[in-house]
């Protein structure tokens, strides 16, 4: 059901407000997360940059997607604090040859805080 590794993407929320701040185009905790995880240079992944993945009670948001995979949406997530949680989630998804993690191999964070798993398009 997987395909190469590489197709792997990283969707980060750049609009996420974390509730902390007003409206406005001011320098988001979104942002912020997208510029900390694509400076990680994580393997065989591709980091990109959503305007809104409508998780706004629970941002900072991310999601984990490729061709033939699951699909898992992580929220609650801060720019620093929670840097090595998704370094090693993310790795964990890579290995994973149909984007299923086993529970007790996510990070704590990851295993507290997943919004969604989402089935691969055609599957089901």
């Amino acid at each position: 059901m997987g395909e190469r590794s590489s197709q792997v993407e990283l969707l980060v929320c750049t609009r996420c407000r974390r509730g902390d701040l007003p409206d406005g185009d001011c320098d988001r905790p979104g942002a912020r997360l997208f510029g900390a995880v694509a400076a990680l240079s994580l393997a065989d992944v591709r980091v990109v940059p959503v305007e809104c993945l409508s998780n706004c009670n629970r941002g900072c948001t991310i999601a984990l997607r490729a061709p033939g995979r699951w699909t898992y949406v992580y929220g609650e997530l801060d720019d620093g604090a929670d840097l090595d949680a998704i370094r090693d989630g993310t790795a964990a998804y890579v290995a994973a040859p149909d984007g299923l993690v086993p529970w007790r191999d996510r990070p704590a964070h990851f295993r507290k805080n997943c919004i969604a798993r989402i089935p691969p398009m055609g599957t089901l």
